[in-house]
């Protein structure tokens, strides 16, 4: 199971760099530290499979930069979420520095595994809403659903229903992911849904 600090003490940005080792999947919400355990098969598969996806569209519509986990968004001094996916702009690709990114990413994505349900769903779904992320997809293996949350007017995540079974991405302009291909076993491959994702495109309002 993942684990939390049980410690009294609020963390900061700084003690959470120190704490967490290299290579160490974990999130500072709030000052608490969250340690994730060990992927399972198929979120792992499922995550680097849209990773794929998602970054290779956004280098060749040349929109900005996708990370993959292990890369943490300093929030503010007591929040630094590390997604499983995220996106960074080229309106926002001064945010990119070495040490992670410094503020939020324009959308992220996380695999929801048997222990970050909660933290998924609640915590970093409040989270991602208070530090305007526009854009926060969740991927559930677990019940088999994508949620796509996306900023209102009022700063408040709304869900966007599927139309036809497609949910659109507005951050990644373009982008769009029919929900049939994540259930697949084996994963389609990805050559073959970039080939549709990349083919010339009008987008539908």
């Amino acid at each position: 199971m993942a684990t939390a600090t049980t410690s009294s003490r609020v963390y900061s940005y700084d003690d959470f760099c120190a704490l967490i080792r290299d290579g160490q999947k974990a999130d500072l919400i709030d000052g608490v530290i969250y340690m994730a355990s060990p992927d399972n098969v198929d979120a792992n598969r499922i995550n680097g499979w849209l990773h794929t996806l998602v970054s290779v569209f956004a280098r060749k519509r040349k929109l900005g930069e996708v990370f993959i986990s292990r890369v943490a968004c300093r929030l503010d001094d007591h929040n630094a979420p590390e997604p499983d996916i995220l996106f960074v702009s080229v309106k926002h690709k001064a945010r990119i520095r070495r040490g992670g990114i410094a503020g939020s990413p324009d959308a992220a994505w996380e695999i929801v595994s048997p222990d970050s349900v909660e933290r998924d769903y609640e915590k970093k779904w409040e989270q991602y809403e208070r530090f305007k992320i526009p854009e926060y997809w969740i991927v559930d293996e677990l019940e088999k659903k994508v949620t796509l949350l996306r900023l209102d007017r009022q700063g408040k995540y709304r869900p966007i229903a599927p139309r036809n079974g497609v949910l659109r991405s507005r951050v990644l302009k373009g982008f769009w992911l029919d929900l049939n291909w994540l259930w697949q076993d084996p994963l389609l491959d990805e050559l073959e849904i970039l080939e549709q994702l990349l083919a010339p495109f009008e987008e539908k309002k």
